[in-house]
């Protein structure tokens, strides 16, 4: 196994991001109620053949809180000083729910920087179109924490809302621990920004290699979403994890790992692609 380091990247808001390994960059970006450690099963198995880096997104994990709203663009730019700061002209974006979102404005933002892209239990549409449901779903998901609550109230209702009854032993309790970690004012952010932020554009000119991958189980952005991804971007391709839900990459780690080595050591390498 490889040994990972966590170092800072600033200017502010500085940038938690932990990584090792040797090769291709790869970049891991963790869903809403995550942070890096949610990578720990995947980091070892992509580190035998790319240098592989999970971040904290800013405001969450180690990663500095800031004010003001909170966007993809900003994200976004983030990302390219990651990106930056290990001289990569590209790297192979790894986005999980919320980070597949990014991922997905990211390559419409900067696609030059893109060498292949793989989207985790993510949608590329918003949960309800009408302005209405819209307000009543950020509501009913910010009330409990608007009057008093903090994410470790919050973390094992939601958790087991989203968790495989079939994911393999541990997986539940992962996923509690990273969401009791989380910055609240940052997450009521979120929130707000999965909720109204416009879905991604351009997703049918996406040109570089792509994979959708999906746990059998989730019911938060289904197959028939990742089905619709998978339709949408040209040549992608769809692997459905078994026995997962929306966080299949800690739910079934070999079968998500297996899935995901395959895809990127089928790309072709950074250096011949113009």
């Amino acid at each position: 196994m490889s040994a990972f380091e966590t170092i800072r990247i600033g200017p502010d808001p500085c940038i938690a991001v932990e990584h090792g390994g040797c090769g291709e960059l790869v970049v891991l970006l963790h869903g809403i109620g995550g942070n890096r450690r949610n990578w720990r099963d995947t980091m070892p198995a992509l580190a035998e053949r790319f240098h592989v880096a999970a971040w904290d997104a800013r405001g969450w994990g180690d990663s500095d809180d800031y004010d003001g709203p909170l966007s993809f663009e900003a994200m976004s730019g983030d990302l390219v000083r990651v990106l930056d700061h290990f001289d990569a002209a590209k790297a192979h974006i790894v986005g999980l729910s919320m980070g597949g979102k990014l991922a997905m404005h990211f390559v419409r933002l900067h696609p030059e920087r893109v060498a292949s892209l793989t989207l985790c239990d993510a949608s590329r549409r918003r949960r309800a179109a009408d302005p209405q449901r819209l307000a009543e779903f950020v509501r009913s998901r910010q009330q409990p924490l608007l009057e008093g609550k903090e994410p470790r109230d919050i973390a094992g209702p939601v958790a087991r809302s989203l968790v495989s009854p079939s994911a393999q032993p541990g997986a539940l309790e992962q996923l509690i621990d990273s969401m009791e970690r989380l910055h609240k004012v940052m997450y009521l952010k979120a929130i707000e920004l999965l909720a109204y932020a416009p879905d991604p554009a351009g997703l049918d000119e996406v040109d570089v290699p792509a994979l959708v991958i999906v746990g059998a189980d989730d019911t938060l952005t289904p197959i028939a979403d990742a089905e619709d991804l998978a339709g949408t971007i040209p040549g992608a391709r769809l692997a459905v994890i078994p026995n997962a839900g929306h966080l299949s990459n800690i739910e079934q780690p070999e079968a998500f790992n297996h899935a995901l080595l395959t895809f990127l050591e089928g790309v072709p390498a950074i250096h011949s692609q113009t």
